[in-house]
């Protein structure tokens, strides 16, 4: 296999919010844009082994949105402090600690060092764009590289080819990476993971639940299976950051249902979880939510997906059925 480098600038980010510099948030537009270039590096065949990024929270968020989009886990991704604000000589001695093994390599970082680093790695001049922008956010370049990363020297790389997020197509197809059905979110947004947090309180069991993120309503956590995890992985992943909780999540789903968003249909899988832990409000990130602990019977009746209700008997069933042996 040829050894390559893919040097990815990250999505553009949210002057708006007043952030510093190192802190400055992605904007939607450039999570699309990162999640765009993600599916076309998968349907390229060009999924890279080494991922090293800038910690800056615009690079990072890049970084982890184009490898979820590729399908890969984001815990892959290598953080390197020396690439944010660098110059060309810094990001080559970064490359120039990439291990041998790797024969493909994403780089996610900055102008105006990303595009020096692609001057002086080509071996050939490269024409500037009507637009003036050799890497505008989002894009990805292409390169050949000597088989040894410690030996890089100016002009030892070929060019193969310059993407922008807006060349590509708009929608993303599903099922991944392709498929002939074409939907707003990447398609693993579509399939997703739940949990009916319980306890046992006085012989009874007990069910949590949290608000909503804009606290109009009440719900149990759910959310997008992350690429690398499981099913039950994700939704205790979800119930740690959504309801401040861990505990030990069913190998059996209670059951699963399916709503409309994203211009599609997302299935929900409900596992169990019996909560062993409950994480301290000032540890827990989304203390705003509050959390309640109700009988069965009061979880059905708060929480708005209608579909949760049978769910919640069920699980109320079989725990009671636990208490009296």
């Amino acid at each position: 296999m040829t050894t390559e480098l893919l040097i990815l600038r990250h999505g553009k980010s949210d002057w708006s919010l007043g952030e510093a510099d190192f802190s400055r948030p992605i904007t939607d537009r450039g999570k699309r844009g990162a999640q765009r270039m993600g599916v076309w590096l998968w349907q390229q065949d060009l999924l890279p082994d080494h991922i090293i990024c800038s910690p800056a929270e615009r690079a990072l968020v890049t970084a982890q949105k184009t490898c979820k989009a590729m399908g890969m886990d984001p815990k892959t991704i290598h953080k390197d402090q020396r690439i944010y604000e660098a110059g060309f000589s810094d990001l080559l001695n970064v490359l120039h600690e990439c291990p041998a093994q790797a024969r493909r390599v994403m780089l996610v970082g900055h102008n105006p060092g990303l595009e020096m680093l692609l001057l002086h790695l080509s071996n050939k001049p490269i024409d500037n764009p009507a637009d003036g922008k050799l890497l505008p956010t989002a894009t990805l370049a292409r390169l050949t590289m000597p088989d040894d990363w410690s030996q890089l020297q100016k002009g030892c790389a070929e060019v193969i080819s310059i993407t922008r997020p807006g060349s590509l197509q708009e929608k993303f197809p599903y099922p991944a990476p392709h498929g002939d059905e074409f939907r707003d979110r990447p398609a693993y947004y579509y399939s997703q993971s739940s949990v009916i947090p319980y306890r046992m309180h006085k012989g009874k069991p007990q069910i949590l639940v949290i608000l909503s993120s804009k606290k109009k309503h009440f719900v149990v956590p759910k959310g997008i299976k992350e690429p690398g995890l499981s099913p039950r992985e994700s939704a205790a992943q979800e119930a740690w950051e959504e309801a401040g909780v861990e505990g030990e999540v069913g190998d059996t789903a209670l059951g699963s249902y399916r709503y409309q968003k994203w211009g599609a249909t997302c299935t929900v899988q409900v596992y169990p979880m019996r909560v062993t832990r409950e994480i301290p409000e000032h540890e827990w990130e989304e203390s705003h939510r509050g959390r309640q602990w109700v009988t069965p019977k009061q979880a059905t009746k708060r929480l708005k997906q209608a579909e949760l209700a049978p769910l919640v008997k069920a699980l109320a069933k079989q725990l009671g059925a636990l208490s009296e042996t």
